[in-house]
């Protein structure tokens, strides 16, 4: 007995090729978010009292969890250098 075979159609996206581009959303969206409260508290420094960081806890857990998900961004990155490493150059 087989099993039967599902056809895809080629419109569809798959469920990993989904998972993939948010996992890569993460740490770019994490890091503007930072950057827009920092930006955020800038304007209201004015107002309150001088603090020991220059940035605000909201925009340091943001720049934390950027931080924390750049992983799969490193490994792209390694893939791509793996599969075209630089060329050896020659000295004089």
């Amino acid at each position: 007995m087989s099993k039967p075979t599902r056809k895809r159609s080629s419109d569809t996206l798959r469920s990993g090729d989904v998972i993939g581009w948010l996992v890569l959303a993460a740490s770019p969206t994490f890091a503007s978010m930072a950057w827009i409260s920092a930006n955020d508290m800038q304007a209201s420094i004015c107002a309150s009292p001088p603090e020991m960081l220059p940035i605000s806890g909201m925009a340091f857990m943001y720049l934390l969890m950027s931080l924390f998900h750049l992983s799969p961004w490193l490994k792209l990155a390694s893939a791509y250098w793996r599969q075209y490493p630089s060329p050896k150059t020659r000295g004089d």
